[in-house]
């Protein structure tokens, strides 16, 4: 009996600088997949044209109907956001952060990944086998949009601005089950806890009573609270001790960078954003920026977003084929197809096609 064809529908939002090469390139890998998943699978791109040049155009980040638009979809493929024209807050809030938000997409997913061939600054990633996942609190926390600029008024140097970081209990706890549900699947089950409570005394000690709360209900998982500059210094000092950290919004996002930057580059740092009900699509992107200077050249490194569309594999269940993509881009670093921020001198197109070809000549698992 013939099997049916799934079909995903994808909106592809290449966005800013380095986005629409590296979208490409993890288009291009999926593409092979469905070639070679005979007639499983295939995936439907549609291409929106929202960004910063849409901005130029047209005053806004994304059309009116676009949230209403993306609903539709099954996953968005994202490039990277920003460019000179449009301040950084406005390009953020109006894209990117617009989608996250409204479709209450509160797990941010991180992997760090030490891949071969890829020279990390720690001496210790020489010996030591390293692999732990960030999630981040992506709805609410430090990047809750909440505050503003007042007293302008009264003349330079009196203007007063707020920034107020929102924590519920609710979005605590579920960020903090979805964390847990994580480590349980991981060959090392613990969970490390990031926030600054001894200093934001009121929305982090709530973080902290609703992780001891939860963590009674996870007896097989290890548990440990760390202040984040002190797991700053963990990451750097016992990245060995690490499998799955969970921080707010501002916490992680900083932390993964760093977590990417000791792997190698944020070059290679996939995420998703996920709407673990599945409500509404989830967003697949790479971590890197728009990188302005280097836009344009085809040099940019592809393997953060062809690692992400393996994280988008694993959201539709297709989990053979993620591990496969992983494994190609392994393959390919390890065989020393490595772009310039990397160590190497491969282009885009290079990296990419050596990911391909390692997919085409590896034995597809029973």
């Amino acid at each position: 009996m013939a099997t049916e064809l799934t079909t995903y529908k994808i909106a592809s939002i290449p966005a800013d600088g380095v986005g629409r090469e590296v979208v490409e390139a993890g288009q291009r890998v999926l593409d092979v997949l469905a070639e070679q998943s005979a007639g499983k699978f295939a995936f439907q791109w549609d291409e929106f044209p929202w960004g910063c040049g849409y901005h130029a155009e047209t005053g806004k980040m994304m059309a009116d109907d676009g949230l209403e638009t993306l609903e539709s979809y099954d996953a968005i493929y994202f490039g990277a956001v920003g460019w000179e024209n449009v301040p950084d807050h406005i390009s953020l809030w109006g894209l990117r952060l617009n989608i996250t938000q409204n479709f209450d997409q509160w797990a941010n997913v991180r992997p760090v990944k030490f891949l071969p061939g890829v020279q990390s600054p720690l001496r210790k990633a020489d010996h030591t086998e390293l692999d732990w996942v960030v999630v981040r609190e992506n709805s609410e926390g430090e990047y809750a949009g909440l505050g503003g600029r007042n007293l302008s008024g009264r003349g330079p140097g009196n203007e007063v601005a707020l920034q107020t970081a929102l924590f519920t209990e609710k979005g605590c706890e579920r960020i903090m089950r979805f964390a847990f549900d994580l480590a349980r699947t991981r060959t090392v089950k613990k969970v490390s806890s990031v926030t600054k409570s001894n200093a934001q005394q009121y929305g982090m000690v709530l973080w902290d009573d609703v992780f001891k709360r939860v963590a009674l209900d996870y007896p097989d998982v290890t548990t440990e609270s760390v202040l984040v500059d002190a797991m700053s210094a963990k990451f750097i000092l016992h990245p060995e001790d690490l499998s799955v950290v969970v921080a707010s919004n501002l916490n992680a996002d900083i932390l993964s960078d760093l977590g990417s930057a000791l792997a190698g580059s944020l070059g290679i740092a996939a995420s998703a954003n996920l709407n673990p009900e599945r409500r509404f699509p989830s967003m697949f992107e790479p971590v890197h920026g728009s990188a302005p200077d280097i836009a344009g050249q085809g040099i940019s490194n592809p393997i953060g977003a062809i690692a992400s569309a393996a994280l988008m594999l694993d959201h539709f269940g297709l989990h053979d084929e993620a591990r496969r993509v992983e494994a190609a881009i392994e393959t390919a670093t390890g065989n020393g197809a490595l772009t310039r921020d990397i160590g190497g001198t491969s282009d885009t197109h290079e990296v990419t096609e050596a990911i391909v070809h390692a997919l085409e000549n590896a034995l597809t698992p029973a």
